[in-house]
């Protein structure tokens, strides 16, 4: 079994099976649900920004269902997983979501992110509906701001922020830091913003907090002021995505900064790791889902395995692990509850414990905004190759 689940208040069986075909539709074609199915929809964004953390996810589900499909029946009946491109557009999102709730979807897997995933659990939770972004980490994304059904599989970024800290003072002493937010997304924003508080809780101290703008593809401002700083920082945290993580790394060594650049999962991007290469990939750590090995869960290579059979090469992101884990996630959740009725499910989803590829995960109830209870894992950088530095727990994280 890949992933086991404890209840707090009982025993449960823990696999649900077949899940079917995964698809990726283009918005028009026909995904309506047959009767002796459960349609699970999906919303994840396959083109534009959000895919590198998105498109790897839906590889991991489409070995989910492959799996699943392999092992019996959920509830009797066999289940379809249909996700239409939400082309990285909230809009297209959320009418993404509309379009399947209407085809007869009984669940929704939501991108990975608040400002992006956000509309797709917001029409879940119009419908009734269970829905779960496969690693949105911003606090945002809660039951406070999108219902009592609508849960993320990430940690949040208190967590993610607190372990950077952690990993800077803690481990390896470093006392001052030079921040870079970028003004990109709700998630940019937290995670510097609980980065610099539990870094200044333990008593670290912020040289200059700075701001940048996706997609300007200028660092110079930003490197005139940290020059003009009396001192170096011992680290540097550069809260980005995309492309410009790499941009801004090149501008800091180009003009002779060598200090440690820390940052959070979107880091996790082999496109970044490549271009940077052997000679600016060194000093670079960061904080992630799991590791795509026996280090990140005693099951993760019969995954690498399956996944490799699917796919013909091992997978190169942890992201990949959050897809498998949230279709298997509502697996369990309704073969738990005996149905797919939104309330039933996320009562399971309050009250057990899941043991999965990322890590062992229980959530807070609704009132508490289903705060996800789980460990991270720190990866380093070196001659743009990832090294496994363990999972980590942070002690007293923020609140959010």
């Amino acid at each position: 079994m890949f992933s086991k689940l404890k209840s707090r208040s009982r025993s449960a069986a823990v696999f649900a099976t077949t899940l079917g075909a995964a698809l990726a539709l283009p918005l028009g074609l026909p995904t309506a649900q047959a009767a002796d199915e459960i349609l699970i929809g999906g919303a994840l964004s396959l083109t534009g920004v959000q895919a590198p953390l998105d498109e790897p996810g839906f590889r991991g589900a489409q070995v989910a269902v492959d799996y699943l499909n392999d092992n019996g029946g959920l509830l009797g009946k066999k289940v379809r997983f249909v996700n239409i491109d939400g082309k990285s557009d909230a809009v297209t999102v959320g009418n993404v979501a509309i379009e399947l709730i209407d085809d007869g979807a009984e669940l929704m897997v939501a991108p990975c992110d608040f400002d992006f995933g956000g509309p797709a659990s917001r029409e879940a939770q119009n419908a009734g509906l269970v829905g779960i972004s496969t690693c949105a980490s911003d606090p945002l994304y809660s039951a406070w701001s999108l219902g009592d059904k609508q849960f993320t599989l990430s940690m949040w970024n208190t967590t993610m922020g607190a372990v950077a800290a952690d990993y800077a003072f803690k481990e390896r002493g470093w006392k001052t830091a030079y921040v870079v937010t970028d003004q990109f997304i709700a998630y940019t924003k937290s995670l510097s913003k609980y980065f610099v508080s539990h870094f200044k809780a333990l008593g670290g101290t912020i040289l200059l907090e700075d701001s940048y703008t996706n997609g300007d593809n200028d660092f110079s401002a930003q490197l005139s002021r940290l020059q003009a700083l009396e001192k170096k920082p011992d680290v540097i945290f550069i809260s980005s995505y995309g492309a410009d993580v790499g941009m801004m790394v090149r501008a800091l060594r180009e003009v002779g900064y060598d200090a440690p650049v820390l940052g959070g999962d979107s880091y996790d991007d082999p496109a970044l790791h490549e271009a940077l290469g052997e000679k600016l990939g060194n000093d670079i750590f960061f904080v992630t889902h799991t590791w795509m090995d026996k280090e990140g869960h005693a099951d993760m290579p019969k995954f690498v395995e399956l996944y490799k059979k699917k796919f013909g090469a091992a997978p190169d992101t942890s992201f990949v692990a959050t897809g498998w884990d949230t279709i298997m996630l509502m697996a369990e959740a309704v073969k738990i509850a005996g149905t797919t009725d939104g309330a039933a499910v996320a009562k399971v989803l309050e009250t057990n414990e899941f043991d999965l590829l990322t890590g062992k995960l229980s959530y807070k109830n609704a009132a508490e905004g289903h705060a996800p209870d789980k460990s991270a894992v720190l990866v380093s950088l070196s001659g743009g190759k990832p090294s496994f530095l363990g999972w980590r727990r942070p002690e007293n994280p923020p609140a959010p």
